[in-house]
């Protein structure tokens, strides 16, 4: 990169630090969708660079993990540190705070009753581990345009708002199971349009959901004999 293109960045970075970083962060712990963040910005900013700052708030704060939930695989946190220069101006510097490497979780695995009611379970499960240890996979950046025009319509505008104002990678990904999503997720299982896992990382539960139909049931029922 040449220089002036370095310092011309460095300083957009700044800006943009200085400007509203801080209340992006904020927001995004708070909730808000990309959308609602940038309706509440007094400084104009991209729609991209908003985005990209939420993603990025979410893996440092581990609402979202690219890695499978309990797989040992720690992620450095993330810390804005504010520093002065010898004529006492201000600059934030992100850093990468390293955290110690976990031993892997053994889940018992679980395959999920289809007889059961899904609201009530995730929300017994999430009860028993906190939402900070409940997680669920998604793979709404693998079949993106599938997932547009087959899932994205069974949800209602709040629900869309928030995920299509993720950069969702073409990879399997794992979201924290908190009441947004765990609606997301029981409004897609019961039109038959979601099949996943979620991981309960205090019970070391791995519970796996199969689309929710006649076949999968008679299926759970020869598993469990309880026929």
């Amino acid at each position: 990169m040449a220089e002036p293109d370095y310092f011309k960045n460095a300083l957009a970075n700044f800006t943009f630090e200085a400007a509203c970083g801080g209340a992006i962060r904020h927001l995004t712990d708070s909730g808000y969708s990309v959308t609602q963040i940038m309706e509440r910005l007094q400084f104009p900013t991209s729609y991209d660079r908003v985005q990209k700052a939420v993603w990025e708030r979410l893996l440092d704060t581990g609402v979202i993990l690219l890695t499978q939930p309990g797989s040992g695989d720690v992620i450095p946190k993330a810390e804005f540190v504010k520093e002065y220069d010898k004529y006492g101006k201000v600059s934030f510097r992100k850093v990468s705070v390293p955290a110690a490497p976990k031993e892997p979780l053994r889940f018992i695995e679980i395959p999920f009753n289809p007889a059961c009611h899904l609201a009530s379970f995730l929300l017994e499960k999430c009860s028993q581990n906190g939402q900070d240890a409940s997680y669920v996979s998604c793979d709404f950046g693998l079949e993106k345009g599938s997932f547009l025009t087959n899932c994205l319509p069974l949800l209602d505008p709040k629900q869309q708002e928030y995920l299509t104002g993720l950069p969702w990678p073409a990879k399997l990904c794992y979201h924290k199971l908190d009441r947004r999503m765990l609606e997301i997720v029981v409004r897609l299982y019961e039109n038959g349009k979601y099949q996943g896992n979620c991981y309960f990382l205090k019970t070391k539960e791995h519970i796996t959901f199969f689309i929710n139909n006649p076949l999968h049931r008679y299926q759970y029922d020869r598993t469990h004999r309880i026929l």
